[in-house]
């Protein structure tokens, strides 16, 4: 018995090992697909969910595949990250032989803007931070310090809370933006919804105005990768994120397309 325990267990160590071999060198596989598609300097990091992996590539099928690539150039904007999931995947060639290539049901691609592009999106603000404020917070803003109650009507997931430094009339001022965000048409907007101090308090109606100016941003980066149009922008990790979704993607060879079990 304890000799067939210890054959159980090798055997077991030798799949897992293989499974792994096998998700590492598809993901490989579908990187330099990846590289080539969307015209990167480096490979991405590319996952393979669901395990085991060999069950997935027997069926040719992937329920979802996610990568990221850092360094990307959309449209205007310079040095972007990129997220990607794709999902209801077939693919055939990831291992073994024959031409490689995929095909997702849904794609869905978000690109971070770097802290470069955001300096040069407000250059008069620096250091530019940004934030998120939710339900709580903009009843706060209500409650305590007057702000329009049409504030509660926004979408907390689409505003952000930003500040910075900047100097008006040769005095420096370091304001807090409510800003609403949104995405649509390929372009991205920040409308400021309040302005005041850091210390809450309003500013003075002329500074408010010009603070308004400078934190009101309107930018059409063009299409995300994949041909993405964004449809939604969110802060995420102090950075600004666009995102949208599309369907029916092929990279490299298109294998037959995805369909469901019966």
């Amino acid at each position: 018995m304890k000799r067939l325990i210890i054959a159980v267990v090798v055997l077991v160590g030798v799949l897992l090992a293989a499974d792994y071999a096998s998700a590492a060198a598809a993901e490989s596989v579908v990187s330099r697909q990846l590289r080539e598609r969307l015209d990167l300097a480096d490979d991405p990091n590319v996952r393979i969910n669901g395990f085991p992996f060999l069950t997935q590539a027997v069926r040719g099928r992937y329920g979802s595949i996610q990568l990221t690539a850092d360094h990307l150039r959309v449209g205007t904007l310079d040095n972007v990250q990129l997220r990607g999931n794709l999902r209801d995947v077939t693919a055939s060639g990831l291992i073994g032989s024959g031409t490689p290539g995929l095909r997702a049901a849904t794609v869905e691609s978000a690109v971070r803007v770097g802290a470069d592009d955001l300096d040069r999106m407000f250059p008069q603000v620096t250091p530019l931070s940004f934030g998120n404020i939710d339900a709580n917070g903009i009843n706060a803003l209500i409650t305590d310090k007057d702000a329009d109650p049409a504030l509660r009507a926004l979408d907390p997931d689409s505003v952000a809370r930003i500040s910075g430094t900047m100097t008006i009339d040769g005095k420096k001022y370091q304001p807090v933006v409510v800003a609403e965000l949104q995405a649509a048409d390929g372009t991205m907007r920040v409308i400021p919804r309040d302005v005041r101090g850091s210390d809450g308090d309003p500013l003075p109606a002329a500074v408010a105005a010009q603070v308004t100016q400078m934190f009101t941003l309107r930018i059409s980066p063009g299409p995300l990768p994949f041909g993405v149009t964004p449809t939604t922008l969110q802060v995420r990790d102090g950075s600004l994120e666009l995102g949208g979704e599309a369907t029916d993607l092929v990279v490299g060879a298109a294998p037959a397309a995805t369909t469901t079990d019966s």
